[in-house]
């Protein structure tokens, strides 16, 4: 997605209106256009998240900058605010697992980082009690 500048400065005002923490975006206010497996939107100035119900019990967290430079969203989004993003969206107890799949698998259509949440614990992670 290509912006001009006016879309850039339209998308600042409306991110600066906005808190630093996640809010949920009520349903009615999604855009017209919903994936029939988009179940969560969440916002703040500097971030979107959606949740997606995906096969198996799992959930999609998609976490993108809601800043665009003129050629793509803003890149580099931090393990910790991933960690951040993810309690925000009321998944800190839960467990969460990020793919680096094969090259024939490669989906690269945007500056975006995806977490799977899986339906049970991970039987493979460290923890404070190990």
């Amino acid at each position: 997605m290509n912006t001009d500048r006016n879309q850039r400065r339209l998308l600042e005002k409306q991110n600066a209106k906005l808190p630093p923490y996640l809010q949920r975006v009520p349903p009615e206010q999604w855009p017209g256009f919903k994936p029939p497996d988009l179940i969560e939107v969440w916002r703040s100035r500097n971030f979107l998240v959606q949740i997606y119900a995906e096969p198996a019990g799992y959930q999609r967290m998609s976490i993108c900058r809601s800043i665009h430079n003129g050629d793509s969203w803003a890149d580099k989004v931090t393990w910790d605010e991933l960690m951040r993003l993810k309690r925000e969206c009321g998944r800190g107890d839960v467990d969460a697992v990020e793919i680096f799949p094969a090259d024939q698998d490669i989906v690269n259509v945007a500056n975006m980082r995806h977490l799977f949440f899986p339906p049970e614990p991970l039987p493979f992670k460290w923890s404070a009690g190990r």
